[in-house]
């Protein structure tokens, strides 16, 4: 058996894992919230903080970091659960989640909450900011890349594609938007509310470099974050997430609708308890 002091690196399953586990106990402490994007979200977050990013837990306004932007500001469940096994945020602070004078309020607030760059929510608004951050980095000769975290209802916002054509101009190749593709906004499927498609060709005919996988298929993310990183060209960076609400948690993921998750009371501890069933055969 380890000593506390050589505890074995977890994997990148194992902080999808618990930023699943960690989401569902805030959602617990208020009985509601956007659960269902925090499950779907998970592992693109579990690689963002796990592999690719550059920064420091105990110094979150570290001038070298990269620039993690929550542009979905009703997505801050999600970046909660990443804070806090990324150890920028202490885990016993979860059970504050929503709360008066909590660091972690319902929406995503930098004022608020280490390691939250921008008072997202706004939508449409992340990309724009993006595009201003990599440009100011790109004058100060610093390295860091700024991912702007976005869903696809902000597809509809006018902003994001004077942006994305902005960041396109600027050859801004410091800049990876990061777009979770769960098809489901308040008002109902987002293809039907204003359809996107064929948004792989959209991206690429504004001069984004464009990558499209399952975002829940932790290898083809890692893959993806790698080849959005490592590319020598002058172009920014677009990674489009086909996610499933719910993730991992079979009775949020036949839902019509989960963007907005309540649950009755004893069903958040029979989620936590499908969530670790499936993660011990998993280890087995």
């Amino acid at each position: 058996m380890d000593s506390p002091s050589h505890k074995p690196t977890p994997t990148l399953a194992d902080r999808a894992y618990r930023i699943r586990r960690y989401a569902l106990q805030m959602g617990e402490v208020q009985g509601q919230g956007y659960v269902g994007q925090a499950l779907g979200w998970a592992d693109v977050l579990a690689v963002a903080y796990g592999h690719a990013m550059n920064y420091r837990p105990e110094e979150p306004e570290w001038e070298g970091r990269d620039r993690f932007l929550l542009s979905h500001g009703h997505y801050a469940i999600a970046l909660y659960a990443a804070l806090i096994e990324a150890g920028i945020i202490p885990e016993s602070e979860l059970e504050t989640y929503g709360s008066d004078d909590s660091r972690l309020p319902m929406s995503g607030m930098a004022t608020y909450t280490p390691g939250m760059e921008i008072s997202g929510g706004s939508l449409g608004q992340g990309l724009p900011i993006g595009v201003g951050m990599a440009l100011g980095l790109r004058f100060k000769n610093n390295p860091a890349f700024v991912y702007n975290s976005m869903s696809d209802g902000e597809l509809d916002e006018g902003s994001t594609w004077e942006a994305a054509m902005s960041a396109a101009h600027h050859g801004l190749s410091n800049l990876i938007c990061l777009v979770d593709i769960n098809n489901q906004q308040a008002d109902g499927p987002s293809s039907k509310v204003l359809g996107f498609e064929p948004l792989a060709d959209k991206w690429a005919a504004f001069g984004w470099h464009v990558q499209r996988i399952d975002g829940n298929d932790l290898p083809a993310v890692i893959e993806a974050f790698d080849t959005a990183r490592n590319l020598q060209t002058a172009q920014p960076r677009v990674i489009l997430f086909d996610t499933l609400m719910g993730k991992g948690i079979p009775f949020l993921e036949q839902r019509d609708k989960n963007h907005f998750i309540r649950v009755e009371a004893a069903e958040w501890q029979q989620a936590i308890a499908i969530l670790d069933q499936s993660q011990q055969q998993e280890a087995v």
